[in-house]
């Protein structure tokens, strides 16, 4: 069993036991230190991402932190680095209080004009940090919608029937073609996974965590994955209106249809490359990218 405790000795001795808050891609740790520091202990999964993409992303949420946008600040090991030298691959970031919206509340154009706003904050922020792009494939037409994407080929998804996959193929070429000339195909820094879980909402508003799939790509990729989840239910409408107003570029509400079927694109390879066959999420994913993808080609 692993110690871990011992993970975090690197950033200082710890008053308690970590507590295991989170386990996604990675293991999260809600860790206090000797010294009173509250923060978060990441125990990243083996083989997900790179020690150089992991020191990107904390390079990156430092400078975006600096600048006083809500998100998690990297703390240095007592050795001055993000990452200890040896030993699993872990990194600590200090602790947000709050919580994620719960699910009536982000139901609401309110809470999508004020994502749309943090989004907005989060792209020029990264705009004036001005660092290397993060390494790794990004968020691109190409690692999107490749004959390999990222995520997996989500047309060969086991949950779909013929028709279905063909459905999707239609829609993987339709986007291919618009996607490059659509409003919000700018490039740039991107956080890659504004889902609820990924929000935290405190005191002084929305904040955003878990930078886990950070890179460069299309900004418009961020606002499909901000509405992804509520793409189904009545209001969806309003809710990308309000997210566009909140982002600031109104003239985007017609586009977001593609965005968000590209995100649901995305979710159904990563249901096939990472959950078990028998995940019920498979099935769902599969559904929702079909439902997408026959009213955006309709």
């Amino acid at each position: 069993m692993t110690d871990i405790a011992a993970l975090a000795r690197p950033w200082g001795p710890v008053a308690h036991p970590p507590r295991l808050v989170a386990q996604r891609e990675n293991a999260v740790y809600a860790v206090t230190f000797a010294d009173g520091r509250r923060a978060a202990l990441r125990v990243h999964r083996p083989g997900y991402r790179s020690r150089a993409e992991v020191a990107a992303e904390l390079d990156w949420t430092a400078a975006l932190a600096a600048q006083g946008f809500p998100c998690p600040m990297p703390l240095a090991t007592e050795a001055g680095a993000w990452l200890p030298e040896t030993g699993p691959l872990t990194s600590v970031v200090s602790w947000m209080e709050g919580a994620a919206p719960d699910p009536d509340t982000a139901t609401t154009p309110e809470h999508m004009h004020a994502l749309g706003a943090l989004l907005r904050t989060l792209h020029d922020a990264a705009d004036r940090a001005a660092l290397p792009p993060p390494p790794g494939p990004g968020w691109t037409v190409e690692t999107l919608l490749g004959d390999t994407p990222r995520l997996s080929r989500f047309w060969e998804s086991p949950a779909l029937d013929a028709p279905g996959a063909a459905l999707l193929m239609q829609a993987r070429d339709a986007l291919r073609l618009a996607l490059p000339t659509m409003a919000g195909a700018e490039h740039g820094f991107v956080h890659g996974d504004p889902l609820r879980e990924n929000l935290m909402l405190g005191v002084d508003g929305l904040g955003l965590i878990d930078f886990d799939d950070c890179g460069s790509g299309m900004r418009g990729y961020d606002l499909g994955s901000a509405l992804i989840q509520t793409a189904l239910m009545p209001g969806a409408p309003d809710r990308a209106a309000a997210l566009a107003e909140g982002y600031g570029t109104p003239s985007l509400t017609p586009h977001l249809s593609a965005w968000v079927l590209l995100r649901a694109l995305a979710s159904c390879g990563w249901a096939v490359s990472r959950l078990p066959p028998q995940d019920p999420r498979i099935a769902a994913y599969a559904a929702r990218a079909t439902q997408l993808a026959g009213t955006w080609t309709g």
